[in-house]
């Protein structure tokens, strides 16, 4: 799937908004890609306004989480 150049902006400053508010201690390895796939995946699903990928992102932080753990 190709994204345009302000969709593909819009999807890192929404990655570091949703990693900025993750707290340090629960920042593991492998956490932003899993967040950032978690971005890609709504995108795809029409998701494409950056509240919306935020929203989407950070809803999933604490499963990503749980899971990388």
């Amino acid at each position: 799937m190709q994204y345009s150049s302000e969709l593909i902006q819009t999807m890192r400053q929404a990655l570091e908004t949703v990693m900025a508010n993750v707290p340090a201690h629960q920042s593991v390895f492998g956490l932003k890609a899993a967040v950032a796939e978690c971005i890609l995946k709504a995108a795809a699903h029409g998701q494409t306004s950056y509240d919306g990928l935020v929203a989407s992102a950070s809803d999933q932080v604490q499963a990503i989480i749980s899971m990388l753990t």
